[in-house]
């Protein structure tokens, strides 16, 4: 790691008005610098900006089924002046350019927890989290959120709140949110991580996405830790969130 005062990697983030770092996707990313003790900054950009600016930036769209998207993280490696976009590959690049300490990123078992967590978390993120992020969210970022969302979902955002709705996503997901914390738990012998001793990508896809829900709302996030196994790897992944802004 080059030793001075610019920093190494420049994080672009989503921005809300707590002034702090809540997007999971981003989380994984930040928390893997903070590990490795990447010098970098962070630059907060409010939703309906994130497109125009990695635009300006050179960065490639994602395509996807639903059409090409600018998403962030996407960072700027400063000593080559390389720009990425996308927490995996960004990922794949940090560990080809900063090997220690190592993250795994990727293991069998990581990939059934990450596979199963994201059916299971996407229910329950897309009924709890989703209709309260808006509240922590810019006019700018309200208005764009609520127009793009709302159209997907064919009705208001707080609608999914509604006529016991959120507490039947809740019922018929438990089962199964408990069964990836077991998952989770799998090497608790040897640690507290996912694969043991020391934390790999998955963990901090896990922490990530805690960490984003409990900026979003402390009472989703208390549910969330209530299942086995999710608690005891944010908790091991606390000294990794110092800087979130």
């Amino acid at each position: 790691m080059a030793d001075h005062s610019e920093p190494d990697i420049v994080l672009y983030d989503l921005a809300c008005t707590k002034h702090v770092s809540f997007s999971p996707v981003v989380w994984r990313i930040r928390l893997m610098l903070n590990y490795k003790n990447i010098p970098y900054k962070t630059i907060f950009l409010e939703f309906p900006d994130i497109e125009p600016t990695l635009k300006e930036l050179g960065l490639v769209p994602e395509k996807s089924a639903s059409g090409s998207k600018y998403t962030v993280p996407a960072i700027q490696h400063v000593p080559t002046n390389t720009y990425i976009m996308d927490s995996l590959p960004i990922a794949q690049f940090l560990e080809s350019i900063y090997p220690n300490p190592p993250v795994p990123l990727t293991s069998e078992l990581g990939r059934e927890i990450e596979t199963k967590a994201r059916g299971v978390l996407g229910k329950a993120i897309y009924s709890s989290v989703m209709p309260r992020e808006i509240r922590i969210l810019s006019p700018r970022s309200q208005e764009y959120f609520r127009r793009t969302r709302e159209a997907s979902l064919g009705h208001r955002l707080e609608d999914l709140l509604d006529e016991g709705k959120e507490e039947q996503v809740w019922s018929d997901v438990s089962a199964a949110m408990g069964a990836v914390g077991e998952l989770i738990r799998t090497n608790k012998a040897d640690g507290p991580f996912v694969l043991g001793a020391r934390p790999s990508y998955t963990d901090f896809f896990i922490a990530g996405s805690l960490q984003s829900i409990r900026v979003v709302d402390e009472g989703v996030f208390q549910r969330m830790i209530g299942y086995p196994g999710y608690g005891e790897v944010y908790e091991a992944c606390l000294s990794y969130m110092g800087k979130r802004d």
